[in-house]
C-alpha cells in the first residue's frame, strides 16, 4: 500500500510543485486584480485547491498520453506508468477523480465560472496529445495554465473584462517561454521519437523566440497595470521579474540541458515577482 501511494504521489508530481506554482501565479494575479485587492477567503481557498487538483489531474493525463514515449526518454523512463508501478487505467481514474473533485469545489461559484471550467477541462485533456501534431504545443499548455485568469474574473465580476484577456494572452506567451526552455532539455529525444515541441519548431531561433515571448508577457503586464490603474509601485515587481527573464535568457543561451532546466524552474520567481508588483500596485499609492 505504501508503494502504491508513493506511485500515485509521483504520478501527480507531489515531489515537483513547480507546475502547480506556474499554474497558481496567473490565477492569483487575476484574483487580486478582479477584487482590487485581497480577495474573499472562499475565492482564495477554492482557486488554490482547484489549481492543485487540476494540475495533478493534468499530470496523470499527461503520463497516460505519453506512456509509450516516456519509456524511451532518460528523464521520464522511471515514471509510475512506464515503470509498471501503476496501470494506464489507474492513471485515468486518478485524473477523472481529481477533475470531479475540482468541479464539485466550484459549485458555490456562478454559472459562468462553471461553464469556463468545462472548457478548461477540455483543453487539459487535449494538451498532452497535441505534441503529436501541433508545432507549438506549448501554446496549448499556456491556454490550459492560464484558464484560471478568466475563471477568476468570472467568479468575482460575473463577466470577463478586456484586461483579463490581455493577461490571458500574456500568460500564453509566458508558457511558451518557460516550456520552450523545458523542451530544450528533451529536444534530442523528442526528435528521435517524432514528437513536436516549440524547441524543435523554433530550431536555432529558440532563444530569440523565448526572448520575444517574454517581451509580450511584460508588455501585457504593463498594459494591464494601466487599465487597472495600478500605482507606480507595480514597477518594482515588474522590473524584478524582468531581471529574472534576462537571467533565464542567459541560461538558455548555453543550450545546455542543466541550464535550460534551471531556467524553467526559476520561472516560479518570475511569476511571484509579477504578483508582488500587482500586490504593491494595488495596496501602495
Amino acid at each position: 500500500m505504501r508503494d502504491r501511494l508513493l506511485a500515485y504521489a509521483y504520478l501527480i508530481r507531489l515531489d515537483k510543485p513547480i507546475g502547480t506554482l506556474l499554474l497558481l501565479w496567473p490565477t492569483l494575479w487575476a484574483l487580486w486584480l478582479a477584487c482590487g485587492g485581497f480577495p474573499p477567503w472562499h475565492f482564495l481557498i477554492i482557486f488554490i485547491l482547484g489549481t492543485f487538483l487540476m494540475r495533478s489531474a493534468g499530470c496523470a493525463m499527461n503520463d497516460f498520453a505519453d506512456r509509450n514515449f516516456d519509456r524511451h526518454v532518460l528523464r521520464t523512463k522511471d515514471r509510475p506508468i512506464t515503470s509498471g508501478k501503476i496501470s494506464g487505467k489507474e492513471a485515468l481514474v486518478v485524473a477523472a477523480t481529481l477533475a470531479l473533485i475540482a468541479f464539485l469545489l466550484i459549485q458555490p461559484l456562478n454559472l459562468l465560472t462553471k461553464e469556463l471550467s468545462v472548457f478548461a477541462l477540455i483543453v487539459a485533456i487535449i494538451y498532452p496529445f497535441t505534441k503529436r501534431f501541433f508545432a507549438i504545443p506549448q501554446a496549448v499548455l499556456g491556454i490550459a495554465f492560464g484558464f484560471g485568469i478568466p475563471m477568476a474574473y468570472a467568479a468575482v465580476l460575473d463577466f470577463i473584462p478586456v484586461e483579463a484577456w490581455i493577461l490571458f494572452i500574456g500568460n500564453i506567451f509566458w508558457a511558451i517561454a518557460y516550456d520552450t526552455a523545458y523542451a530544450m532539455v528533451d529536444r534530442d529525444d523528442d526528435m528521435r521519437l517524432g514528437l513536436r515541441t516549440s524547441a524543435i519548431t523554433f530550431g536555432r531561433f529558440d532563444v530569440v523566440a523565448i526572448a520575444i515571448s517574454y517581451g509580450i508577457l511584460f508588455l501585457s503586464q504593463a498594459w494591464v497595470a494601466q487599465l487597472a490603474n495600478l500605482s507606480n509601485y507595480f514597477w518594482v515587481g515588474w522590473n524584478l521579474a524582468l531581471a529574472c527573464s534576462i537571467y533565464h535568457i542567459k541560461l538558455v543561451s548555453t543550450r545546455q540541458r542543466d541550464y535550460c532546466f534551471k531556467a524553467f524552474r526559476h520561472n516560479n520567481w518570475l511569476g511571484g515577482f509579477l504578483f508582488l508588483g500587482i500586490l504593491l500596485g494595488l495596496t501602495l499609492t
